[in-house]
């Protein structure tokens, strides 16, 4: 392309769009003109004025609102609490009673719908917070996501941003409404906001112009006062909305303060200043869109002007609209005496008509339109609202100080946490358990200061305690909620023991804790916050923000350490890590499903992308008598997901130490082989069931009596309690003969191999495992793989043997077992032969959650490191989870998504040909995604209370529901 052409180019775009605008202000000014000229005078007054709303208030209050709507034709209304269905029809009702045009509608929503309605919209974080983030894109974000929302509801006016700088820890009014203290900070952030909404047709309004953030008193109660120097406020206070007003932000609202270096009238609110509104703000700083004033109700105005003398004040100060007058009739008539007497020309009042109705036609008010309020709630609450809302909070975090670099978490050992405020345990309490065993404790506010001296000396022996504060208050009275006995036993535990303290309340609560050198300020008490804070906290994010404010020496404005992640598992959003949570729902169609069709009585799925666990969910009970219903941290019989999750886990471990080379025969490390016809099978064909191995043998039927007809466990072999001669539990009332497990061994070394190796699914050699461990490392299985892997990976309850650790009710029943064990099997190993090795093999007899399955194959999944730990040589788990040049579907120990066609298959269509994982018994399933790094989790109970019931893998629901999850991700 030539330079000429490319000039060509430019100019004819740069034509295209001065033609627009031209034809748009044509456009506007004809239809202003056109509305303006049929207005009485009347009507045309009535414009100026915006009244007050509640979709929450009687009828006869509605009645209320319609009657000024009819009488003085009004230019808007201002909505506060209420419902958003009932606020649409509302608003559909008040826009019907507007001859002219249509109403401008607003709500003060500066951190969303939340604001006002309060019970069923979502609140985006306050200022305050959003002013520590560093990416202003974020900011952009929140603004255009309120605008949608708001126009969704019929708001097309958001009195917001606020655009002062928070200069005075003690006002009482603006705290945690502003950006913070740095007026560069303030400015870039008010900017990303204003167009966000302007960008999605909602009209960003500046206020509280000329700057309300160094006040110590609340103008809705009483007159502030500022004695700045006009310098000084041309410097600082002013800034923002100068720069506001030279980018095209559409409102600006007059506040009610006394400033005398900008007018020297005394007791005069700068809403009724003449020279503050129309000298500074209209004709200096050059603003040119509508003006506001702040509400008319508020006592910072009204202490000294009242009966529409305010409102008269206002117009002829050269405000275009009154907020929440307190009588438009003494108001109305106030102003028409002052248009007699000269106070005020009428031409300014048809200024500001036109003002108002220009902005009417640029919010696309030209005709009335209705508010479907059809599934209007669910609408304003969608998915990627709360994904924001949660990467907002996330970019807020900040960590003041980390001396220890204490944050995050690297050793789970020794760890305890304190609430303080709340009394009971916290959101952010539970939200730490999803990491790991944690002590936890916690104190009311008022009985901080009798708490008990075992409490401190408890808590004094931790490695590690992580307090935090709760139930704060963003205003300065009473320090924020802050009382001298919380500080003694924050310094008291400090003094015995490291400690990370976490403050869930503003910053201005940190002066009282300059003595904590690790500090994770988290801004605000919501549920959100405690749960991100304990991500955080516990490596699963890093953190980013800066203060946005000083409250200390040693908590300054900007002060703040980027902490780094560990990439720990934790809870996200779907839509963060790329699903529609609608899609997502397929899932619980296909549980309740499976469940209604008695393939199995509950069930619990984990989806995990990117390290997010993005859905965790349990359906059904534990039974089909539906007496306890599923939780998602119940505890199942993996089955022989066992084969993957201690034998091969191990396997790999002892491959990359050097101590077993699965080239090598099993025999090399496991003696009793030797002199066998097992002598020289390899340990990896055994792994990829191509050994010769039988599939398996009925150790248990040999031990069972069957001489009266019926079947039972012999009394040569089982006793009903434990004893030294019977010490091998078998159920919690079936202990088998003491040495029994080693007969278990031997019929498999004595077994007969098959005449080829061809593919044939065995338990026999991951059963010898077992032994090669103990004969390799000197330890049993269950204290391998728990020293390896399942504590210092914090699970609480993945292993073997969860009888003696866990409540037995939080573990679904796998059968009622008429031909063994004659009775329940719960919390004991449903597979008989592990059962008869007390509970622990290389085939079956692990236990886990979902939670806990999911951290140990996010750890392969990341190479074999987590939590900052290496596990696994990356290169290991490359060759035991790539598919075998023997095999269409298995790895080393891992199945894997079965290539052939015509074979029965494992895994989803959509599924990756790397996926790797293995399904249980029991009704198990776990499989990774590298391709994705995706994590699939299914456990049930589907054995239970039979076994034969297979309906859970002839209808193929565990790879249906992997098919849903692939379908709900976006593309």
């Amino acid at each position: 392309m030539t330079l000429r052409y490319t000039f060509f180019i430019v100019s004819l775009l740069l034509q295209q769009t001065f033609f627009a605008q031209s034809k748009n202000k044509i456009a506007a000014q004809q239809w202003v003109d056109s509305v303006f000229n049929t207005m009485s005078f009347d009507e045309k007054l009535g414009q100026l004025f915006m009244i007050r709303a509640h979709s929450n208030k009687d009828a006869a209050y509605e009645e209320m609102v319609a009657q000024q709507i009819r009488d003085y034709q009004v230019g808007g209304l201002c909505f506060f609490q209420g419902t958003p269905e009932k606020q649409a029809a509302l608003t559909n009702y008040y826009q019907s009673l507007s001859r002219r045009a249509p109403l401008l509608v607003s709500m003060d929503a500066e951190h969303g719908l939340g604001m006002r309605l309060i019970e069923s919209t979502i609140s985006y974080p306050r200022y305050l917070a959003l002013g520590a983030i560093q990416d202003n894109s974020l900011i952009y974000e929140v603004g255009a996501a309120i605008a949608k929302q708001c126009r969704r509801l019929g708001v097309n006016v958001n009195f917001a941003p606020d655009a002062d700088i928070n200069n005075n820890g003690q006002n009482p009014v603006i705290g945690m409404r502003s950006f913070g203290e740095n007026r560069k900070n303030v400015i870039e952030k008010s900017f990303a906001f204003m167009r966000g909404m302007q960008d999605n047709d909602v009209m960003a309004c500046a206020k509280h112009f000329p700057g309300h953030g160094d006040t110590n008193i609340d103008s809705h109660y009483d007159l502030p006062q500022i004695f700045h120097s006009r310098e000084r406020m041309d410097s600082v206070e002013l800034v923002p909305f100068r720069a506001l007003s030279q980018h095209g932000i559409q409102s600006a609202m007059i506040a009610h303060l006394n400033v005398p270096s900008l007018d020297p009238t005394p007791n005069l609110p700068t809403s009724l200043s003449r020279i503050v509104v129309t000298d500074l703000l209209r004709k200096k700083i050059g603003f040119q869109g509508l003006i506001f004033t702040d509400g008319m109700e508020m006592k910072g105005v009204t202490k000294n002007f009242g009966n529409g003398d305010a409102e008269a004040l206002a117009i002829a100060a050269g405000n275009d609209m009154i907020l929440l007058p307190e009588s438009i009739a003494a108001a109305s008539a106030k102003i028409k005496s002052f248009l007699q007497d000269k106070k005020i020309d009428t031409s300014q009042i048809y200024d500001s008509v036109k003002r108002v109705l220009r902005s009417k036609f640029k919010l696309k008010l030209t005709q009335k339109e209705r508010v479907n309020y059809d599934n209007l709630t669910p609408e304003l609450n969608m998915p990627d609202a709360v994904s924001l809302k949660r990467r907002l909070i996330a970019n807020a975090l900040t960590t003041v100080r980390n001396q220890g670099d204490l944050i995050p978490i690297r050793d789970m050992d020794g760890l305890a946490s304190l609430s303080i405020g709340k009394g009971e345990k916290t959101v952010f309490q539970n939200s730490l358990d999803q990491f790991g065993a944690i002590e936890h404790f916690y104190l009311n506010k008022n009985a901080v200061d009798s708490v008990s001296k075992n409490m401190m000396d408890e808590l004094g022996k931790k490695k590690l305690v992580i307090i935090s504060l709760h139930d704060l208050s963003s205003k300065p009275k009473n320090n924020y909620g802050v009382t001298q006995q919380m500080m003694d036993v924050v310094t008291n535990i400090a003094a015995r023991t490291k400690v990370i303290l976490t403050v869930f309340g503003t910053p201005y609560i940190l002066k009282y804790f300059d003595f904590n050198e690790c500090v994770l300020e988290a801004y605000e008490e919501d549920p959100m916050y405690q749960e991100v804070a304990a991500n955080a906290v516990m490596g699963a994010m890093a953190t980013t923000g800066r203060l946005p404010i000083t409250a200390s020496a040693k908590s300054k404005g900007g002060a703040g350490v980027t902490t780094f992640s560990l990439e720990r598992l934790s809870m996200d959003t779907p839509e963060r890590a790329g699903f529609e949570s609608e899609k997502l729902k397929q899932i619980d169609v296909l549980c309740n499903d499976l469940i209604s069709k008695g393939a199995a009585p509950g069930c619990v799925v984990l989806v995990a992308k990117d390290s997010k666990i993005i859905y965790k969910k349990a359906f059904g009970y534990h039974t089909y008598e539906r007496m306890t219903p599923m939780s998602t941290e119940d505890v199942f019989d993996l089955a022989s997901v066992t084969k993957v999750s201690a034998a091969t886990m191990s396997l790999m471990k002892l491959q990359g130490e050097g101590l077993i080379d699965i080239k090598q025969p099993m025999s090399k490390y496991l003696s009793a082989l030797k002199g066998s016809n097992k002598e020289s099978l390899l340990l990896e064909d055994i792994y990829i069931h191509q050994a010769g191995l039988q599939a398996w043998l009925k150790f248990y039927e040999a031990t069972l009596d069957k001489s009266s007809g019926s079947v039972r466990p012999s009394d040569k072999f089982y006793r009903s309690q434990f004893s030294t001669e019977f010490p091998i539990p078998i159920t919690a009332n079936l202990y088998l003969q003491k040495n029994y497990d080693e007969n278990v061994y031997k019929e498999i070394i004595n077994s007969d191999l098959r005449a080829t190796k061809e593919y044939k699914y065995s338990d026999l050699g991951l059963i010898l495992t077992s032994k090669m461990i103990k004969e390799t490392t000197g330890k049993d299985l269950d204290e391998y793989t728990r020293a390896s892997f399942y504590n210092p990976l914090g699970l609480k309850t993945m292993g073997y043997k969860p009888w003696i650790r866990l409540p037995i009710t939080s573990i679904p029943p796998t059968e009622e077992d008429g031909y063994y064990r004659m009775g329940r099997v719960q919390g004991y190993v449903h597979d008989m032969a592990s059962a008869m090795l007390g509970g622990v093999s290389g085939h079956a007899g692990l236990f886990s959650n979902a939670s806990d399955l999911a951290v140990l194959y996010q750890m392969v999944l990341n190479g074999g490191t987590y939590a900052g730990k290496q596990y696994l040589k990356p290169e290991v788990i490359k060759q035991f989870t790539t598919r075998h040049s023997r095999s269409t579907r298995r790895g080393i120990g891992f199945d894997m998504k079965e290539l052939d066609g015509s074979k029965t298959q494992t895994v989803a269509a959509s599924a990756s040909n790397d996926t790797y994982g293995h399904t249980g018994f029991t009704g198990i399933c776990v499989w990774v995604d590298p391709k994705v790094n995706l994590i699939y989790i299914f456990l049930s109970n589907r054995t239970y209370p039979n076994m034969e019931n297979n309906k859970l893998s002839n209808l193929d629901y565990r790879i249906k529901i992997q098919q849903a999850i692939y379908d709900a991700m976006k593309k």
